[in-house]
């Protein structure tokens, strides 16, 4: 049976007996008191797989082209952020969000259940530039956290790069 979610505003969720278990078993989604919060990449992907179908709050169930035009609306880079989720997530990843890093995601070892993620993922497409600035703000992010920085650049055609950094000590 399909997750039944909710989008209101900006936010999807679900309480349903469905959403508990695949978080339970798959970490999809963040619990939010009794409900399970998704962030957009993690619901679209969700319904591309058929696991889940998303309401408004008339009770009307959105098509996948509705979805992803409010998304984009909501968030200008959703495109590039999706093709990285889901291309991570089919390598079996858990991607989360990380807002409160300044991030785009978390990411976590294939199946991990640890309580840090070893990356702090940052997205964008091959035509955007990336000064030095830039980067180096992302580094110290990534330092700050105690991960290891992931910079993830989509192409035109969907394909993802991964450049990831370190820190070590000479």
């Amino acid at each position: 049976m399909k997750i039944k979610a909710t989008l209101i505003s900006e936010r999807i969720t679900s309480n349903s007996v469905e959403a508990q278990n695949l978080h339970a078993s798959q970490k999809f989604g963040e619990k939010l008191d009794n409900k399970i919060l998704y962030s957009l990449p993690e619901a679209l992907f969700l319904v591309q797989n058929k696991k889940m179908e998303i309401f408004n709050h008339q009770n009307k169930k959105l098509t996948q082209k509705e979805i992803l035009n409010k998304f984009q609306r909501i968030d200008k880079k959703f495109k590039t952020k999706y093709l990285v989720f889901k291309d991570l997530r089919k390598k079996g990843y858990i991607v989360k969000t990380a807002l409160k890093f300044g991030a785009d995601f978390r990411v976590y070892n294939k199946g991990s259940s640890e309580k840090h993620s070893k990356w702090i993922c940052f997205t964008t497409s091959e035509n955007q530039k990336m000064t030095w600035q830039d980067f180096s703000a992302k580094n110290r992010v990534a330092h700050s956290t105690k991960k290891n920085l992931l910079i993830a650049i989509a192409d035109e055609e969907g394909d993802v790069s991964y450049y990831e950094v370190k820190w070590t000590r000479p």
